[in-house]
């Protein structure tokens, strides 16, 4: 049973900041504004930053107040009215975090931000702008001529692109473990309580909880995990200064979230990416691991899969599917002085014993558990060793690596060569790449956080049966991870990972209980949205790492990519070659800066002075690290202990330690979902609102014509989807402002291309154009020949869209229902309050509302319960005792009919 746990809402979410001579006046206020917080920054500092958090919460009477004393005491002349001591500076949403070059401090704000997701009630935000103020005021400012080119360098990671927070879901953490936190015991979080406030920061936190006695609802904030997080860096100078709710940990990568509608039911299906910020850089300059064993290009992607009918992590059905891409976790680089399009693969360093990819594989063990399934896509066979050189260096690691694990817990290793098989006419890559998912989805299981549906148990399917995983009383729970990579990890990985998730997207819906079987076909409405979101997540992440969107798409790989798209291919092969030897070197400078690997300091060379950044993310080169770990029991004890449970999700002393449990009342603002969603308090629009303007299965991808199936996983060829009917181009850009951040997905083939390029077979990749949206395809001009069909095919007639005719008279039957829905309507909102009579006129049929309230003002009535016939009753009581196993015989009317349905649905 669940236990009386939700996550805590930060109380900062609307930020003003006030400025004075001496000071600035950071105001932050919960989304309702009924509680506030200030900081106070010292101005006088030149190279300092002093910051005082006074740990009180105010409210907004109190605050303007408080503002208002400022006011008076910063002016110029006592009693002057003409000119304000406290100026507002700039609203904001956040704070990223405070950094120093080589004057004084900065202090970076999100002033824009856009609504990407929203999982059960928790808003995901991304970051439109920022703002960038320098603390220390003129009279104190020491000036350095080398400031202003850092403060570019740093501004050359743009924040606007791609970094995501939220105020009350831990972005950085899986949704399995943001839901296994609020499933423990309630002991457990009573002593944490109990713990946490001996050392609760904020005096006044517990304030008024004593005399609630046992009641209430326990509130729990998690720990980021640091190495998906950003800004940690910049927020480290203030972690231990002021109240947690100041600190918003943001992440980089790709977040996309659709509705899936299946017959009305909609269903949010969400991409998340977390990029990893260990090691972190761009696609020639960070290839292969660290000395602690951070890889490049490391990329967290969770699919997220939840029933938005219900919004409550508590009562709601949800699911997840965790997989990983990496760069090869040994010490190995490629040379881009030379100018080539595919530089040689050095291997820089002898690692006999693994020692690098030890660590990597020890981190993966905490965090996912076992089985660790590494799927390796280079080639195997080459005229001339280059991508070759990789592979037989990572067989060898991981053969080392087994030899000292139990068996039960060795890493499974799939290499696979995804270009030759391209290549080949005989093998359809897809095919291969689905039966591997079916393997590695059975082995690692998937989170759902429900148990098994009845049907399933009442018709039990041979995969479900053999699926892999941990199995608990409340749902499922995944153990192990898939990881993925190739030389890049871009373009064959994202195909890979879309099979995978696309074949852990049938299980998923099969355990919410959506489809009959755990199977999933291409071309349809619901793989279309799937694929879309995939191809946007790649765009994101090749642009990020790359340079350029993807150049081989899930169509190339089908082989249905139309031909004209060849050289758009070459535009973006030659778009990634231009980043890769120009602009790379630049990127990977403000990257250093930004995540805190370079701190510039005076008298040291500058950041464009190294010759090379190795010595910046390799300590061991720097320092003496500690003690070497064994060669043999490389792992750590207490994490193989618990496997096949990752040890990050089992409850323990280390793990409690990471938690922040507080007691709150039932309807404290801190930990109310419900009105953080639905704002009561705010005037809502339509227009605005984020669940209508998401991408929409039904409204983007099915097909206008609703006498062919509404389904979503019904197969429909190119032509029938919604991409190729007429709509309303304004409002498919809308959408795509709502969820594109860095490309667009293609546009599905005609039919004459996809004939043409399923002909050319030359193993030559092609790719779609990735710069125009499918729901923003311009739309042919039709001649006056075929306006008629156009007609057609968009007017269709009342009674099949409707069901029923509206110019055709009502029934007696309907007419009887809308009288009596028009009386009560009329006895509610008409009738005369001062009067105590009920009212006369309403007919026998109507239920009579009569007021009950001595005050006339009230709207309160009392009804009489409608009575129910003998026939109803006995429907109901049968209800009731089948529901207790006692079922009653079956009349002659009901065997037939049920041998009519045997006969019609098997026969």
């Amino acid at each position: 049973m669940p236990t009386a746990a939700a996550p805590i809402i930060s109380s900062v979410q609307k930020l003003v900041l006030y400025e004075t001579r001496a000071r600035y006046f950071l105001v932050g206020s919960n989304n309702a504004e009924t509680k506030y917080r200030v900081l106070k920054i010292d101005r006088t500092e030149p190279k300092d930053l002093v910051i005082i958090d006074d740990r009180h919460v105010y409210t907004q009477q109190e605050v303007r107040e408080l503002l208002g004393r400022l006011d008076l005491g910063n002016r110029t002349k006592m009693g002057q009215k003409g000119s304000s001591g406290l100026f507002r500076a700039v609203s904001a949403f956040g704070v990223v975090g405070f950094v120093r070059f080589l004057e004084g401090y900065y202090i970076v704000l999100i002033t824009k931000r856009r609504k990407m997701a929203d999982i059960g009630g928790h808003a995901i935000y991304k970051v439109e702008d920022t703002n960038m103020i320098y603390i220390p005021n003129d009279s104190v400012r020491v000036t350095h001529p080398d400031e202003a080119r850092y403060l570019r360098i740093f501004q050359n990671v743009d924040l606007s692109s791609n970094f995501y927070f939220s105020y009350s879901y831990d972005l950085s953490h899986s949704l399995q473990y943001n839901l296994t936190v609020l499933r423990m015991p309630l002991e457990m979080l009573k002593s944490e309580t109990t713990q946490n406030r001996q050392e609760s920061f904020d005096i006044f936190e517990d304030e008024g909880l004593i005399t609630q006695g046992g009641s209430g609802v326990f509130g729990i904030c998690s720990e980021p995990y640091m190495k998906y997080v950003w800004n940690g860096e910049l927020l480290d100078i203030i972690k231990n200064t002021v109240h947690r709710d100041w600190l918003l940990y943001i992440i980089h990568g790709f977040c996309g979230q659709s509705k899936l509608l299946i017959y009305g039911r909609p269903v949010y299906v969400t991409l998340i990416a977390r990029r990893s910020s260990k090691f972190a850089g761009t696609r020639f300059l960070k290839r292969g691991a660290n000395c602690e064993g951070d890889v490049a290009n490391e990329v967290e992607t969770e699919q997220i899969l939840c029933d938005a009918s219900v919004m409550s992590f508590t009562a709601g059905s949800y699911s997840s599917y965790v997989q990983v891409r990496g760069s090869v976790p040994l010490y190995w680089s490629q040379d881009i002085s030379t100018m080539m399009p595919k530089p040689p693969i050095t291997l820089d360093q002898a690692d006999p014993f693994a020692h690098v990819a030890a660590l990597h594989f020890d981190q993966m063990f905490q965090r996912f558990g076992s089985p660790i399934i590494i799927l390796n896509l280079v080639k195997e066979r080459e005229k001339r060793k280059h991508e070759r050189i990789l592979s037989d260096e990572l067989v060898a690691a991981v053969t080392y690596l087994n030899q000292f694990l139990p068996p039960e817990h060795t890493i499974v290793y799939i290499p696979w060569d995804m270009a030759k098989y391209t290549k080949s006419k005989l093998c359809n890559v897809l095919d291969r790449l689905n039966v591997i998912a079916e393997s590695v989805v059975k082995k690692t299981g998937f989170f759902v956080n429900r148990p098994d549906s009845y049907c399933s148990i009442l018709r039990p399917d041979e995969k479900w049966n053999e699926l892999g995983g941990c199995v608990i009383p409340t749902g499922r729970l995944q153990t192990g991870i898939l990881r993925t990579n190739c030389v890049d990890c871009l373009d064959r990985t994202n195909t890979a990972q879309f099979m995978v998730g696309k074949c852990a997207l049938a299980y998923q819906l099969y355990s919410l209980g959506l489809i009959d079987k755990p199977n999933l076909q291409f071309d349809t409405d619901a793989v279309r949205l799937f694929e879309e979101l995939y191809e946007d997540h790649g765009d994101t992440l090749s642009l990020q790492y790359g340079g350029s969107q993807l150049v081989h798409r899930v169509k190339t790989y089908r082989k249905i990519a139309p031909w004209t798209q060849h050289s758009k291919d070459i535009m973006q092969t030659l778009s990634r070659y231009y980043s890769n030897a120009f602009s790379d070197a630049d990127r990977q400078d403000s990257i250093n800066l930004f995540l805190g690997v370079f701190h510039p300091t005076e008298g040291k060379p500058h950041l464009w002075e190294l010759p090379t950044d190795f010595y910046l993310h390799h300590k061991n080169t720097m320092r003496l690290l500690p003690t070497r770990r064994s060669y043999t029991y490389w792992w750590t004890p207490e994490v193989i202990k618990h496997l096949p449970l990752p040890y990050d999700e089992v409850i323990c002393a280390a793990n409690l330690k990471k938690l922040i449990v507080k007691k709150f009342h039932k309807y404290e603002e801190e930990i109310d979902i419900h009105n953080e969603f639905f704002r009561p308090y705010e005037l809502s629009s339509f227009d605005d609102t984020f669940c209508l303007a998401m991408t929409s299965s039904a409204r983007d991808f099915m097909p206008k014509t609703v006498g062919i199936d509404p389904s979503p996983f019904t197969v429909r060829k190119p032509d029938e989807t919604g991409k190729s009917v007429l709509g309303n181009k304004s409002n498919r850009e809308e959408a795509v402002l709502q969820r594109k951040t860095a490309a667009s997905a293609p546009p599905p083939p005609s039919e004459e291309a996809v004939s043409s390029s399923s002909e050319d077979d030359s193993g030559t990749d092609r790719e779609e154009e990735g710069s125009v949206s499918q729901r923003s395809t311009p739309v042919k001009m039709t001649d006056a020949g075929d306006s008629a069909k156009v007609t057609e095919n968009v007017v269709q007639p009342m009674k099949e869209l409707y069901g029923i005719n509206l110019s055709d008279g009502l029934s007696e039957e309907d007419f009887s229902i809308y009288s009596r829905f028009v009386q009560l309507g009329q006895s509610q909102h008409k009738q005369d309050k001062n009067s105590q009579q009920p009212c006369s006129r309403c007919s026998d049929g109507v239920i009579k509302l009569t007021p009950i309230s001595a005050f006339s003002q009230d709207n309160i009535y009392e009804v009489q319960p409608p009575r129910v016939d003998r026939k109803s009753t006995e429907i109901f009581q049968a209800h009731i005792q089948a529901s207790q196993g006692i079922m009653q015989p079956l009349g002659k009317e009901d065997s037939s009919m049920y041998r009519e349905y045997i006969r019609n649905r098997y026969l």
